[in-house]
């Protein structure tokens, strides 16, 4: 597999140029096309370039060896970024959401704005959905959570420009409160996002267990080791995208210590071979 750093480098430098110029784009069609939407939705845009930042500083840190200080690794620093990046997009959706607001209050003093910012929200759908195909197909290469997390704020801004889009449409056939309006469901969405995203980095940071089937697909593994004849106690952890399993088997009690140790090897190595994600497995043989 392609080295996470070197795959993490690629798509930031790749989408922050992108994000640049799509949100300068957006921003000057907005203001001098009178659409509060579209200078939304341009600032979301120029949240990305942050977001992506912290993405890639949190693959770049998660990937240092383990030292003294950090004896299990640093792979936590990508949910520690995730909640950056969630927190910044929870302001990011606040201030469009007020500024939405208070447009909405005083629609007949808003202007029509021009059919430019059209084009403006239909270039940004297009770039933006393709950019969260291009992100997250890289997330799930390098197994990065906060790559993921920042491959869906392009998503949520590729539906925040539907939404201007659809706002200024309806701005500009006579219904002005159109605009303002889709600023506040805009804002909905990054809000919905930011939250989600804060949710997953709280489970990786949080020892949350494997999911039902992955546990039974463990179990089966173990039992199938000849020489294990019960399953003491089998608990499970996320390591943010990697699992770490603890195991205690009861072996038949007469056995030398060479020969339950053997039995204990062949588990922990069954077990990391045939289990994705699994990081480290750890056994405890107990007398049956």
């Amino acid at each position: 597999m392609e080295n996470r750093v070197k795959v993490a480098t690629r798509v930031s430098i790749i989408t922050v140029i992108i994000n640049i110029l799509l949100s300068v784009v957006k921003i000057i069609i907005g203001t001098v096309g009178r659409s509060s939407s579209i200078v939304a939705d341009g600032i979301h845009s120029m949240t990305d370039v942050f977001t992506t930042i912290i993405a890639y500083v949190g693959v770049q840190l998660s990937g240092k060896k383990a030292d003294d200080d950090h004896q299990y690794g640093h792979e936590k620093f990508e949910p520690v970024m995730s909640k950056i990046l969630a927190t910044v997009l929870i302001v990011t959706a606040l201030l469009i959401g007020y500024n939405g607001i208070k447009n909405l209050f005083r629609v007949d003093e808003l202007v029509t704005p021009s059919k430019l910012n059209l084009i403006a929200a239909s270039l940004s759908i297009v770039t933006k959905e393709w950019m969260y195909h291009y992100t997250v197909a890289a997330a799930k290469q390098i197994k990065s959570s906060a790559l993921k997390a920042d491959a869906w704020h392009h998503r949520s801004d590729a539906l925040s420009s539907i939404g201007s889009l659809i706002g200024v449409g309806g701005a500009i056939l006579g219904f002005k409160f159109f605009d303002p309006l889709a600023a506040i469901v805009i804002a909905i969405i990054i809000l919905k996002v930011a939250v989600d995203i804060y949710l997953k980095s709280v489970d990786e940071v949080m020892d949350k267990s494997a999911d039902e089937a992955t546990i039974e697909q463990i179990r089966n593994t173990v039992l199938s080791v000849s020489g294990v004849l019960s399953i003491d106690s089998l608990l499970t952890r996320q390591h943010v995208s990697m699992l770490y399993v603890d195991l205690e088997i009861g072996v038949k009690g007469d056995l030398s210590l060479w020969k339950a140790h053997e039995i204990a090897e062949r588990v922990h190595a069954k077990v990391e071979n045939e289990t994705e994600n699994v990081k480290h497995c750890m056994v405890h043989v107990n007398p049956y």
